[in-house]
């Protein structure tokens, strides 16, 4: 047999190339006249030794046959001198390169290698293939650049490329391919702009170069591609303006450019595509209004113009879309009235408009669009009822109208004639009962009334709804017990009741509810003892019980709830001791008992607690020492909070290991000896309150304890150093005359205090005679207010401290303002005593002499009104404001603009997300990466799923169980991407992870997942 032809390297010239094949034809005839395979057989052999063939096809690949006619794969014409035409190897599992040599196959028209594992560069040798008209390399591992070689081929009439790892620009010789009719090349790495050249390309048909890096400007040339029907650019980096020269293509039936960079309007000559039935534009940087020119496509079925910065009303004209099945406009800032004319565009299945600055009434005209399945107008200022009309529509099966201003009544018969999955009314005003049929067709999965103003009991056609998967009905006024037929419901995973009026005992049937997650029945009027049962839903991850009228011990049998991560029992009537068990929930990550009548000493066993995040034990009767095991909690990060107990000891030096901790309270307890040296290795540490113990001795000389507020460390006899006064001056060093000074200082403030007490009692007197209060304000300075770096504290009879206040106000929530000024916020605040206060909050940029005697003045007019509770506090309870959010859940654009935005929010759940997944912290080692983030994306390409990155805790071994993980961390992939703008809004997040529920596919970055795949969007 002839020995194997020398391969030919890319480097060669076109000449060193013809010579050497002239050569090695010419010495292949001679040999093969008496042997062996022919010149075109050897090719093919040199391309089967450069390939790895695991499942042997290629066995039938004989060197001794005459000719590769009979070969697996070859194709060859019928002729006498038959030469091969075709090959195609598609599918094989084949793994390997291409050699130089497969530009010997000259006659070649037909080449599949598709759907294979080959790798390395496509070689230049393949523009010899001049008769090549259909070139098939897709879904295989190529890289490096496309040849410039490959513009040479002008039969070619379909390319293939896509799914590869194809790098550089696209050459300036594609233009060169004359009969190119398919040019597909999505899912690559491929940089640079798209070549000018492609505007010669007068035969190409289909354009899709999706999910690549392309950057620059959308070509104007490609305007000349008059047989141009499917333009597939989304996901690249292009910028510039949609060029209006695209309106030129009469024949285009897609236009696919979403997540992209595009900037500028939308160009109204789009509306000349006449034929246009897709135009995918979303996730870009386009502004301006949506041009009324769109309402001219006549044959458009789906309109996705969402997440850009579009503005301005929706055009009425976009009623002339009947053909339009899907409309997405959300996210973006459109204003104005929701037009009527929608409701013309009958076929229409899907209509999309939350996120926008949308007013008026919700027309009762869209209830006309009877194959409407999915309506979402949340996040908007919509007014005015639900459409009663709405009830009669017979698919629908979601429907989404929260965070607006609706209000009235649900309609009556909702549920009756449709067939709904979600229904989310949350954040609005609606009152009344609600509807008792919303599962009358057994498919509901989420129902959302959150925060409304809604009253009555829960419904029994709720109760017995089988189908539901969450119930959150929180910050109502329902009244009555705790439903105990709810926890019939086998799928019933999350139960809010939270901020109802609800009473009565927890029924014992609530141990029914096996598959539960989350039951979070906060400020409610809950009474009795916690059911035993409740340690029967093993499946329970959150428990919050807080703010209700629980009493007696906590059962022994809620620690058997081994999935618990959060537990808040707090502000009850609980006491008793804590119970060892609950260094059995490994899982829990917060930890909430405070204000309740837990008494005993804190077990040491709550060091094992390796996932702890939070933990507030504050407002007890826990005594004993402080746990030193407490410094094992190396995950403990937003805070502890032990304070108002009775502990006593000294604070451990342990508690200096926990590097991620930002507040630490141990205020009023009966702690000695002194602040623990290793406290300056709390390098995360934001807040610390020793005050109202017996503490003694220096300060730690820490950075951040001399910047804090004197309140942090009062109330301590024997503790000195900055910010408290300086250490080592005793009373019989004081001189004589600093003795006579004290004493005279004290003097003074007694008498200063005993007349300040008597005119208050006079000032009270003579106002309560008044008939009308004092009409003028008399001007106030500076000088008349004093020193604003006073050390004088104004506060109530009773003593309240900064704490007190954060605690009042739930960190300042926004759920307690009761007021807005210039010069700040105002709260309304109810003390443990019982008292309500208001408290106002200043605004962090007081460094302005305006504003600061604006307060002052508002100070000296709110001095002279007759109210109990107000309280000042300034300047030294301040509150830190600067920094938002914890290590390992703040978004990476955050450390840059220390802008707060919902994107970041997203970020945040994303990463909640990967906890539930991973089992894993939020922070990691620094070797792997230091968050949790960094670490999953590191770990997705190098582990299997099942063993390295999903919780092995989980059943791994179910493939349902799997396959809606790995849906769900599609999902956290998205929330947790480096790009805000690719972040999905959290609607979406709730739509997919119910969708995911139901259904084992993939998901679109967007609500709308109807094309016909996700390759159809590249």
């Amino acid at each position: 047999m002839m020995a194997k032809m020398p391969e030919i390297s890319n480097s060669e010239g076109a000449s060193v190339l013809v010579v050497l094949r002239f050569v090695a034809l010419l010495a292949s005839a001679v040999i093969h006249t008496s042997e062996g395979v022919n010149i075109e057989g050897e090719y093919l052999l040199d391309l089967k030794s450069a390939m790895r063939d695991d499942l042997h096809h290629l066995d039938s690949w004989n060197p001794t046959d005459r000719t590769p006619c009979g070969w697996t794969g070859v194709n060859c014409t019928s002729d006498l001198n038959a030469v091969v035409v075709g090959l195609n190897l598609s599918s094989m599992n084949l793994s390997g390169s291409i050699p130089p040599s497969i530009g010997g196959l000259v006659h070649l028209t037909y080449l599949d290698l598709s759907f294979n594992e080959l790798s390395g560069a496509i070689p230049r040798g393949i523009g010899n293939c001049s008769k090549l008209e259909f070139l098939y390399l897709n879904s295989n591992n190529f890289e490096g650049e496309i040849p410039h070689e490959l513009g040479t081929l002008s039969s070619l009439l379909k390319c293939n490329l896509c799914d590869n790892k194809l790098s550089s620009s696209l050459p300036e010789s594609i233009g060169g391919l004359s009969s190119l009719v398919e040019l597909v090349a999505y899912t690559n790495n491929i940089t640079g702009p798209l070549p000018r050249s492609i505007g010669r390309l007068k035969n190409l048909v289909i354009l899709r170069m999706g999910q690549n890096l392309i950057s620059g400007s959308i070509p104007v040339e490609i305007g000349e591609c008059q047989n141009l029907k499917r333009l597939g650019l989304a996901q690249n980096l292009l910028g510039g303006e949609i060029p209006k020269e695209l309106g030129n293509l009469k024949n285009l039936t897609e236009l696919i450019l979403w997540d992209n960079q595009l900037s500028g309007i939308i160009p109204k000559e789009l509306g000349n595509c006449s034929n246009l039935v897709t135009l995918a534009l979303y996730q870009n940087n386009l502004v301006g209004s949506i041009p009324s020119e769109i309402g001219k496509l006549k044959n458009l079925e789906k309109l996705y113009l969402y997440r850009n910065s579009l503005n301005g009303t929706i055009p009425k004209m976009i009623g002339n879309l009947t053909r339009a099945t899907e409309i997405d406009f959300s996210e973006n800032t459109l204003t104005g009235e929701i037009p009527s004319e929608l409701s013309n565009n009958k076929g229409l299945h899907l209509l999309f408009l939350f996120q926008n600055q949308l007013t008026g009434n919700i027309p009762p005209e869209l209830s006309e669009l009877r194959n409407l399945t999915k309506l979402d107008l949340s996040i908007n200022s919509l007014t005015g009822p639900i459409p009663l009309g709405f009830q009669y529509l017979p698919n629908l099966t979601q429907l989404q109208l929260f965070n607006n201003m609706l209000s009235g009544l649900i309609p009556r018969s909702l549920g009756v004639y449709s067939p709904l999955w979600v229904l989310d009314f949350s954040e609005n005003n609606l009152t009344g009962l609600i509807p008792s049929h919303l599962c009358r067709r057994s498919n509901l999965i989420l129902l959302n009334l959150w925060s409304n103003r809604l009253t009555g009991n829960i419904p029994s056609g709720i109760t017995n709804c089988k189908s539901l998967v969450q119930l959150r009905l929180g910050k109502n006024s329902l009244t009555g017990s705790f439903p105990s037929d709810l926890c019939k419901l086998v799928n019933l995973t999350a139960i809010e009741l939270d901020e109802n009026r609800f009473s009565g005992p927890l029924p014992s049937e609530i141990g029914q509810c096996k598959a539960l997650q989350r039951l979070i029945l906060p400020n409610n009027f809950f009474t009795h003892k916690l059911p035993r049962e409740i340690g029967n839903l093993s499946q329970l991850v959150i428990f919050n019980i807080s703010s209700n009228e629980i009493g007696g011990s906590i059962p022994p049998e809620i620690f058997n709830c081994k999935m618990l991560q959060r537990l808040d029992l707090s502000k009850n009537q609980f006491l008793g001791s804590l119970p060892d068990e609950v260094g059995s929930l490994l899982q829990l990550e917060l930890l909430i008992l405070s204000d309740n009548r837990f008494s005993g000493t804190i077990p040491s066993i709550i060091g094992k607690l390796s996932h702890l995040t939070e933990l507030q034990m504050g407002g007890n009767e826990f005594f004993g020492t402080v746990p030193k095991e407490l410094g094992e909690l190396s995950s403990l990060q937003i805070a502890m909070n032990l304070s108002y107990n009775k502990l006593s000891g000294n604070i451990p030096q342990e508690l200096g290991n926990l590097s991620l901790l930002e507040y630490v309270w141990l205020n009023n307890n009966h702690l000695t000896g002194e602040i623990p040296s290793t406290f300056a290795h709390l390098s995360s540490l934001l807040g610390l309150n020793v005050s109202d113990n017996n503490l003694i001795g220096p300060i730690p000389p820490i950075p951040l304890f001399q910047n804090m507020p004197l309140s942090s460390f009062m109330g301590n006899r024997d503790l000195c150093g900055k910010p408290l006064g300086q250490c080592g001056l005793s009373p019989l060093s004081t001189s004589p005359s600093a003795r006579t000074s004290t004493y005279l200082g004290k003097t003074i403030a007694i008498i200063a205090a005993a007349i300040g007490g008597i005119s208050l009692v006079l000032i009270a007197v003579i106002v309560y005679i008044m008939i009308r209060p004092v009409e003028t304000v008399a001007p106030i300075n500076d000088k008349q207010l004093g020193n604003t770096d006073s050390d004088a504290y104004i506060f109530p009879k009773e003593k309240v401290t900064f704490e007190d206040v954060v605690a009042a106000t739930n960190y300042f929530d926004e759920s307690y303002v009761i007021g807005r000024g210039a010069c700040g916020t105002v709260y309304r605040a109810v003390l443990q005593s019982g008292q309500t206060v208001a408290v106002k909050k200043l605004a962090s940029n007081r460094d302005s002499s305006n504003a600061e005697n604006s307060f002052r003045a508002e100070i000296s007019t709110l001095g002279k009104i007759r109210h109990r509770n107000i309280v000042i506090d300034m300047p030294q309870s301040k509150s830190m404001s600067a920094v938002a959010g914890s290590y390992g859940y703040i978004a990476p654009e955050y450390a840059y603009t220390m802008k707060v935005t919902e994107k970041c929010d997203i970020y945040s759940y994303g990463v909640v997300l990967l906890e539930l997944l991973t089992g894993r912290t939020p922070v990691q080692p620094l070797d792997q990466g230091g968050d949790l983030v960094t670490w999953v994306t590191t770990h997705i390409g190098t582990s299997p799923l099942t063993s390295g990155i999903l919780d092995s805790r989980l059943n791994l071994e179910d493939r349902v169980v799997v396959g809606h993980m790995i849906m769900v961390l599609k999902i956290a992939l998205q929330c947790t991407s480096m790009s805000p703008v690719s972040r999905p809004a959290m609607h979406e997040v709730v739509f997919m992870l119910v969708e995911s529920k139901e259904k084992a596919g993939s998901f679109a970055s967007s609500p709308v997942s109807n094309l016909s795949s996700e390759e159809d969007n590249l």
